[in-house]
């Protein structure tokens, strides 16, 4: 029996313009190109450890 992996849906709300371009590299490797753009992420240690970088661009709620 498949164990149920848990997914959590991020979506990007504020533009990372002035801010570090690492994060926006960051932003791009979690598939969000545009503001308001959403994405559905298996919720796991990197994808966390991806949010936790750019916590204050994006909002993440549970799926």
């Amino acid at each position: 029996m498949a164990k149920k992996e848990n997914k959590i849906k991020v979506t990007y709300t504020k533009s990372c313009i002035g801010y570090n371009k690492k994060e926006a590299k960051v932003l791009e490797s979690l598939g969000l190109k545009k503001l308001n753009d959403s994405n559905v992420l298996p919720d796991n240690d990197a994808v966390r450890g991806m949010i936790f970088k750019v916590r204050h661009l994006v909002c993440v709620e549970n799926v």
